[in-house]
Protein backbone atom coordinates (compact mmCIF):
# COMPACT_ATOMS: atom_id res chain seq x y z
CA UNK A 1 0.00 0.00 0.00
CA UNK A 2 1.61 3.23 -1.11
CA UNK A 3 -1.31 5.45 -2.06
CA UNK A 4 -3.61 7.76 -0.10
CA UNK A 5 -7.38 8.02 -0.21
CA UNK A 6 -8.76 11.24 1.28
CA UNK A 7 -12.24 10.84 2.75
CA UNK A 8 -14.43 12.97 4.99
CA UNK A 9 -17.22 12.52 7.48
CA UNK A 10 -19.52 14.63 5.32
CA UNK A 11 -19.86 17.42 2.78
CA UNK A 12 -18.33 20.87 3.32
CA UNK A 13 -15.81 19.52 5.84
CA UNK A 14 -12.76 20.53 3.80
CA UNK A 15 -11.90 17.41 1.82
CA UNK A 16 -10.91 19.18 -1.40
CA UNK A 17 -8.82 21.87 0.28
CA UNK A 18 -7.08 19.25 2.42
CA UNK A 19 -6.44 17.02 -0.61
CA UNK A 20 -4.94 19.94 -2.49
CA UNK A 21 -2.71 20.78 0.45
CA UNK A 22 -1.56 17.17 0.79
CA UNK A 23 -0.72 16.81 -2.91
CA UNK A 24 1.35 20.00 -2.98
CA UNK A 25 3.18 19.30 0.25
CA UNK A 26 3.99 15.72 -0.73
CA UNK A 27 5.42 17.01 -4.02
CA UNK A 28 7.51 19.56 -2.11
CA UNK A 29 9.10 16.64 -0.28
CA UNK A 30 10.41 15.35 -3.58
CA UNK A 31 7.71 12.71 -4.01
CA UNK A 32 6.31 12.61 -7.53
CA UNK A 33 2.63 12.84 -6.60
CA UNK A 34 -0.38 12.26 -8.83
CA UNK A 35 -4.04 13.05 -8.30
CA UNK A 36 -7.32 11.37 -9.18
CA UNK A 37 -10.98 11.77 -8.30
CA UNK A 38 -12.14 8.20 -9.03
CA UNK A 39 -15.85 8.87 -8.44
CA UNK A 40 -17.33 12.32 -9.05
CA UNK A 41 -20.79 13.81 -8.88
CA UNK A 42 -20.63 17.39 -10.14
CA UNK A 43 -19.21 17.48 -13.64
CA UNK A 44 -18.05 19.91 -16.28
CA UNK A 45 -17.47 19.25 -19.98
CA UNK A 46 -13.89 18.75 -21.16
CA UNK A 47 -13.61 18.34 -24.94
CA UNK A 48 -16.89 16.44 -25.08
CA UNK A 49 -16.20 14.27 -22.02
CA UNK A 50 -17.47 14.69 -18.47
CA UNK A 51 -15.03 15.30 -15.64
CA UNK A 52 -15.55 16.10 -12.00
CA UNK A 53 -15.15 19.82 -11.27
CA UNK A 54 -12.61 19.13 -8.51
CA UNK A 55 -10.38 17.27 -10.96
CA UNK A 56 -10.50 20.28 -13.27
CA UNK A 57 -9.53 22.54 -10.36
CA UNK A 58 -6.50 20.37 -9.58
CA UNK A 59 -5.51 20.31 -13.24
CA UNK A 60 -5.57 24.11 -13.44
CA UNK A 61 -3.66 24.64 -10.21
CA UNK A 62 -1.11 21.82 -10.52
CA UNK A 63 -0.61 22.40 -14.25
CA UNK A 64 -1.13 18.86 -15.46
CA UNK A 65 -2.96 18.05 -18.68
CA UNK A 66 -6.52 17.10 -17.78
CA UNK A 67 -7.49 13.64 -18.98
CA UNK A 68 -10.96 12.59 -17.76
CA UNK A 69 -10.16 8.90 -18.28
CA UNK A 70 -7.24 9.19 -15.85
CA UNK A 71 -8.17 11.95 -13.43
CA UNK A 72 -11.96 11.55 -13.27
CA UNK A 73 -12.78 8.06 -14.59
CA UNK A 74 -16.34 7.82 -13.18
CA UNK A 75 -18.90 10.62 -12.91
CA UNK A 76 -22.30 9.69 -11.51
CA UNK A 77 -24.55 11.88 -13.60
CA UNK A 78 -28.35 12.19 -13.46
CA UNK A 79 -30.24 8.91 -13.89
CA UNK A 80 -27.23 6.63 -13.58
CA UNK A 81 -28.23 5.15 -10.23
CA UNK A 82 -31.60 4.01 -11.58
CA UNK A 83 -30.04 2.56 -14.71
CA UNK A 84 -27.41 0.77 -12.62
CA UNK A 85 -30.03 -0.85 -10.41
CA UNK A 86 -32.01 -1.87 -13.50
CA UNK A 87 -28.96 -3.50 -15.12
CA UNK A 88 -25.53 -3.14 -13.55
CA UNK A 89 -23.89 -5.19 -16.32
CA UNK A 90 -24.09 -2.22 -18.72
CA UNK A 91 -21.54 -0.32 -16.61
CA UNK A 92 -17.79 -0.87 -16.31
CA UNK A 93 -17.08 1.50 -13.44
CA UNK A 94 -14.58 -0.77 -11.73
CA UNK A 95 -12.53 -1.31 -14.90
CA UNK A 96 -12.44 2.44 -15.59
CA UNK A 97 -11.12 3.19 -12.11
CA UNK A 98 -8.53 0.40 -12.17
CA UNK A 99 -7.33 1.38 -15.65
CA UNK A 100 -6.84 4.97 -14.48
CA UNK A 101 -5.01 3.78 -11.37
CA UNK A 102 -2.70 1.47 -13.32
CA UNK A 103 -1.62 4.32 -15.59
CA UNK A 104 -1.23 6.91 -12.83
CA UNK A 105 0.67 4.57 -10.56
CA UNK A 106 3.09 3.88 -13.40
CA UNK A 107 3.71 7.59 -13.88
CA UNK A 108 3.93 8.66 -10.23
CA UNK A 109 5.61 7.58 -7.00
CA UNK A 110 2.37 8.08 -5.10
CA UNK A 111 -1.23 8.91 -6.04
CA UNK A 112 -3.64 10.84 -3.84
CA UNK A 113 -7.23 9.81 -4.55
CA UNK A 114 -9.96 12.24 -3.49
CA UNK A 115 -13.19 10.76 -2.21
CA UNK A 116 -16.67 12.16 -2.67
CA UNK A 117 -19.26 13.18 -0.07
CA UNK A 118 -19.56 11.12 3.11
CA UNK A 119 -18.08 7.59 3.30
CA UNK A 120 -21.27 5.89 2.08
CA UNK A 121 -21.71 7.96 -1.08
CA UNK A 122 -21.54 5.69 -4.13
CA UNK A 123 -22.84 2.58 -2.37
CA UNK A 124 -25.84 2.52 -4.71
CA UNK A 125 -23.47 1.67 -7.60
CA UNK A 126 -21.11 -0.44 -5.46
CA UNK A 127 -18.58 2.38 -5.32
CA UNK A 128 -18.71 3.65 -1.75
CA UNK A 129 -15.61 5.52 -0.63
CA UNK A 130 -14.59 2.47 1.40
CA UNK A 131 -15.09 0.09 -1.54
CA UNK A 132 -13.06 2.30 -3.86
CA UNK A 133 -10.26 2.74 -1.33
CA UNK A 134 -10.04 -1.03 -0.93
CA UNK A 135 -10.08 -1.52 -4.71
CA UNK A 136 -7.16 0.91 -5.05
CA UNK A 137 -5.17 -0.58 -2.14
CA UNK A 138 -5.06 2.77 -0.35
CA UNK A 139 -4.70 3.91 3.20
CA UNK A 140 -7.25 6.49 4.30
CA UNK A 141 -6.75 9.99 5.61
CA UNK A 142 -10.05 11.11 7.15
CA UNK A 143 -11.03 14.77 7.33
CA UNK A 144 -13.33 15.77 10.21
CA UNK A 145 -14.63 19.08 11.50
CA UNK A 146 -13.31 20.40 14.78
CA UNK A 147 -14.92 19.65 18.12
CA UNK A 148 -14.69 16.90 20.69
CA UNK A 149 -17.82 14.80 21.27
CA UNK A 150 -19.49 15.25 17.90
CA UNK A 151 -16.17 14.91 16.08
CA UNK A 152 -15.36 11.59 17.76
CA UNK A 153 -18.88 10.24 17.26
CA UNK A 154 -18.95 11.09 13.54
CA UNK A 155 -15.45 9.75 13.03
CA UNK A 156 -16.28 6.43 14.69
CA UNK A 157 -19.38 5.99 12.53
CA UNK A 158 -17.52 6.95 9.33
CA UNK A 159 -14.55 4.69 9.95
CA UNK A 160 -16.84 1.66 10.38
CA UNK A 161 -17.30 1.41 6.60
CA UNK A 162 -13.55 1.42 6.00
CA UNK A 163 -12.93 -1.15 8.69
CA UNK A 164 -15.62 -3.33 7.12
CA UNK A 165 -13.58 -3.24 3.90
CA UNK A 166 -10.33 -3.76 5.87
CA UNK A 167 -8.89 -0.44 4.67
CA UNK A 168 -5.99 0.82 6.85
CA UNK A 169 -6.44 4.21 8.52
CA UNK A 170 -3.38 6.42 8.02
CA UNK A 171 -4.71 9.15 10.24
CA UNK A 172 -7.12 11.98 10.83
CA UNK A 173 -6.92 15.68 10.02
CA UNK A 174 -9.22 17.84 12.12
CA UNK A 175 -10.35 20.93 10.23
CA UNK A 176 -11.98 24.28 11.06
CA UNK A 177 -11.04 24.50 14.73
CA UNK A 178 -11.49 27.92 16.34
CA UNK A 179 -8.10 29.26 17.41
CA UNK A 180 -9.15 29.92 21.01
CA UNK A 181 -10.21 26.26 21.39
CA UNK A 182 -7.43 24.64 19.38
CA UNK A 183 -5.16 23.60 22.27
CA UNK A 184 -8.01 22.13 24.32
CA UNK A 185 -9.55 20.25 21.39
CA UNK A 186 -6.19 18.87 20.27
CA UNK A 187 -5.39 17.71 23.83
CA UNK A 188 -8.60 15.72 24.25
CA UNK A 189 -8.74 14.36 20.70
CA UNK A 190 -5.16 13.15 20.92
CA UNK A 191 -5.95 11.25 24.11
CA UNK A 192 -9.05 9.62 22.62
CA UNK A 193 -7.44 8.88 19.27
CA UNK A 194 -4.48 7.21 20.99
CA UNK A 195 -6.93 4.88 22.76
CA UNK A 196 -8.63 4.20 19.44
CA UNK A 197 -5.21 3.56 17.83
CA UNK A 198 -5.84 6.30 15.25
CA UNK A 199 -3.02 8.72 14.36
CA UNK A 200 -3.90 12.39 14.74
CA UNK A 201 -2.03 13.95 11.83
CA UNK A 202 -2.96 17.54 12.48
CA UNK A 203 -5.44 20.12 13.72
CA UNK A 204 -6.15 22.96 11.30
CA UNK A 205 -7.40 26.29 12.65
CA UNK A 206 -10.53 27.84 11.21
CA UNK A 207 -9.50 30.39 8.59
CA UNK A 208 -12.25 32.87 7.85
CA UNK A 209 -10.80 33.73 4.44
CA UNK A 210 -11.66 30.22 3.20
CA UNK A 211 -15.35 30.97 3.81
CA UNK A 212 -15.44 34.18 1.78
CA UNK A 213 -17.66 33.87 -1.31
CA UNK A 214 -17.11 35.80 -4.53
CA UNK A 215 -19.74 37.93 -6.22
CA UNK A 216 -20.39 35.26 -8.84
CA UNK A 217 -21.44 32.86 -6.08
CA UNK A 218 -23.53 35.57 -4.43
CA UNK A 219 -25.30 36.19 -7.74
CA UNK A 220 -26.20 32.52 -8.01
CA UNK A 221 -27.42 32.38 -4.41
CA UNK A 222 -29.96 35.20 -4.86
CA UNK A 223 -31.07 34.21 -8.40
CA UNK A 224 -29.58 37.50 -9.49
CA UNK A 225 -29.18 39.36 -12.75
CA UNK A 226 -25.94 41.28 -13.34
CA UNK A 227 -26.73 44.83 -14.44
CA UNK A 228 -23.33 46.53 -14.11
CA UNK A 229 -19.63 45.57 -14.16
CA UNK A 230 -20.08 41.87 -14.85
CA UNK A 231 -16.31 41.52 -15.29
CA UNK A 232 -15.87 42.16 -11.54
CA UNK A 233 -17.80 39.12 -10.30
CA UNK A 234 -14.54 37.67 -9.02
CA UNK A 235 -14.54 40.19 -6.15
CA UNK A 236 -14.59 38.47 -2.80
CA UNK A 237 -17.05 39.29 -0.03
CA UNK A 238 -15.80 39.57 3.55
CA UNK A 239 -18.75 41.33 5.15
CA UNK A 240 -22.44 42.06 4.45
CA UNK A 241 -24.33 45.19 5.37
CA UNK A 242 -27.90 46.27 4.73
CA UNK A 243 -28.54 49.70 3.25
CA UNK A 244 -31.20 50.40 5.83
CA UNK A 245 -28.62 49.97 8.62
CA UNK A 246 -25.78 51.78 6.92
CA UNK A 247 -23.75 53.49 9.61
CA UNK A 248 -20.07 53.56 10.46
CA UNK A 249 -20.69 51.48 13.59
CA UNK A 250 -22.21 48.68 11.50
CA UNK A 251 -18.98 48.01 9.57
CA UNK A 252 -16.86 45.23 11.03
CA UNK A 253 -14.31 45.89 8.28
CA UNK A 254 -13.87 48.50 5.58
CA UNK A 255 -12.80 46.16 2.81
CA UNK A 256 -14.70 43.84 0.45
CA UNK A 257 -18.13 44.71 1.84
CA UNK A 258 -21.33 43.56 0.14
CA UNK A 259 -24.07 46.20 0.24
CA UNK A 260 -27.64 44.90 0.13
CA UNK A 261 -30.04 47.76 -0.54
CA UNK A 262 -33.48 48.41 -2.01
CA UNK A 263 -33.64 50.41 -5.23
CA UNK A 264 -35.27 53.37 -3.51
CA UNK A 265 -32.39 53.70 -1.04
CA UNK A 266 -29.44 53.49 -3.46
CA UNK A 267 -28.66 57.22 -3.59
CA UNK A 268 -28.96 57.53 0.18
CA UNK A 269 -26.64 54.53 0.68
CA UNK A 270 -24.02 55.90 -1.74
CA UNK A 271 -24.04 59.24 0.06
CA UNK A 272 -23.50 57.56 3.42
CA UNK A 273 -20.67 55.40 2.06
CA UNK A 274 -18.92 58.45 0.62
CA UNK A 275 -19.21 60.21 3.99
CA UNK A 276 -17.78 57.17 5.78
CA UNK A 277 -14.88 56.96 3.31
CA UNK A 278 -14.02 60.62 3.98
CA UNK A 279 -14.26 60.07 7.74
CA UNK A 280 -11.99 57.00 7.60
CA UNK A 281 -9.64 58.46 5.01
CA UNK A 282 -10.32 55.59 2.57
CA UNK A 283 -8.99 56.15 -0.93
CA UNK A 284 -10.85 53.21 -2.42
CA UNK A 285 -14.46 52.11 -2.08
CA UNK A 286 -14.99 49.46 0.61
CA UNK A 287 -17.62 47.76 -1.55
CA UNK A 288 -16.93 44.50 -3.35
CA UNK A 289 -20.44 44.46 -4.79
CA UNK A 290 -24.05 45.54 -4.47
CA UNK A 291 -27.29 43.59 -4.40
CA UNK A 292 -30.25 45.78 -5.31
CA UNK A 293 -33.34 44.13 -3.90
CA UNK A 294 -36.93 43.96 -5.03
CA UNK A 295 -40.08 43.74 -2.99
CA UNK A 296 -40.16 39.96 -2.91
CA UNK A 297 -43.16 39.83 -5.25
CA UNK A 298 -42.24 41.24 -8.67
CA UNK A 299 -39.45 39.29 -10.33
CA UNK A 300 -38.80 41.68 -13.25
CA UNK A 301 -39.10 44.96 -11.37
CA UNK A 302 -35.60 46.05 -12.52
CA UNK A 303 -36.33 46.28 -16.25
CA UNK A 304 -36.99 50.03 -16.28
CA UNK A 305 -34.52 50.94 -13.53
CA UNK A 306 -31.21 52.77 -14.06
CA UNK A 307 -28.25 51.41 -12.13
CA UNK A 308 -25.48 53.37 -13.85
CA UNK A 309 -24.69 55.46 -10.82
CA UNK A 310 -21.37 57.34 -11.19
CA UNK A 311 -20.12 55.85 -7.89
CA UNK A 312 -20.65 52.31 -9.16
CA UNK A 313 -19.17 53.06 -12.59
CA UNK A 314 -16.07 54.91 -11.36
CA UNK A 315 -15.25 52.30 -8.71
CA UNK A 316 -16.08 49.35 -11.00
CA UNK A 317 -18.47 47.87 -8.48
CA UNK A 318 -20.53 44.90 -9.73
CA UNK A 319 -24.25 45.43 -9.28
CA UNK A 320 -26.81 42.64 -9.35
CA UNK A 321 -30.57 42.68 -8.92
CA UNK A 322 -32.70 40.09 -7.21
CA UNK A 323 -36.43 39.48 -6.78
CA UNK A 324 -35.82 38.85 -3.07
CA UNK A 325 -36.20 41.59 -0.48
CA UNK A 326 -33.26 42.77 1.63
CA UNK A 327 -33.80 40.32 4.49
CA UNK A 328 -34.30 37.39 2.13
CA UNK A 329 -31.16 38.29 0.19
CA UNK A 330 -29.00 38.49 3.32
CA UNK A 331 -30.30 35.11 4.47
CA UNK A 332 -29.50 33.56 1.08
CA UNK A 333 -25.95 34.94 1.09
CA UNK A 334 -25.30 33.93 4.70
CA UNK A 335 -26.21 30.33 3.86
CA UNK A 336 -23.75 30.00 0.99
CA UNK A 337 -21.53 26.92 1.32
CA UNK A 338 -18.29 28.17 -0.15
CA UNK A 339 -16.25 25.78 -2.29
CA UNK A 340 -12.68 26.26 -3.41
CA UNK A 341 -12.32 26.89 -7.15
CA UNK A 342 -10.03 28.40 -9.79
CA UNK A 343 -11.51 31.85 -9.22
CA UNK A 344 -10.43 31.90 -5.57
CA UNK A 345 -6.62 31.68 -5.77
CA UNK A 346 -6.14 33.04 -2.25
CA UNK A 347 -8.02 30.01 -0.90
CA UNK A 348 -5.84 27.58 -2.83
CA UNK A 349 -2.69 29.21 -1.50
CA UNK A 350 -4.00 29.24 2.06
CA UNK A 351 -5.10 25.60 1.91
CA UNK A 352 -1.56 24.58 1.02
CA UNK A 353 -0.14 26.71 3.83
CA UNK A 354 -2.49 25.24 6.44
CA UNK A 355 -1.44 21.67 5.64
CA UNK A 356 2.23 22.66 5.62
CA UNK A 357 1.96 24.42 8.98
CA UNK A 358 -0.29 22.03 10.91
CA UNK A 359 -0.06 18.47 9.51
CA UNK A 360 2.66 15.97 10.41
CA UNK A 361 3.66 15.03 6.89
CA UNK A 362 6.63 12.96 8.09
CA UNK A 363 4.33 10.72 10.10
CA UNK A 364 1.97 10.32 7.15
CA UNK A 365 4.71 9.45 4.67
CA UNK A 366 6.32 7.12 7.19
CA UNK A 367 3.26 4.85 7.11
CA UNK A 368 3.42 4.29 3.35
CA UNK A 369 5.14 1.23 1.89
CA UNK A 370 7.50 2.00 -0.99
Amino acid sequence: MKNIYVAATGQHVGKTTSTLGLVVNLAEKGIKTGYCKPVGQQSVNIDGASADKDAVLFSDFLHFSMNPDLHSPVVLGPGITRRYIDDETQFDFRDKILNAANQLETDYDLVVYEGTGHPGVGTVVDLSNAQVARMLDCGVVMIVEGGIGNTIDRLHMSLALFREEKVPILGVIVNKVFEEKKDEIEYYLRQKFDRMDIPLLGVLPYDKSLSFPIMETVNQAVDGKVVLNEDRLGNRVEDIIAGSLLDIDEFSSFNNVLLVVSYGRIDEAISKIEDICKMKGLRESPLSGVIVTGDGRHERWYERADFSKPYFVENEIPVITTPFDTYGSIVKVSRIEVKINTKTPWKIKRAVELIREHVDMERLVGQLVW
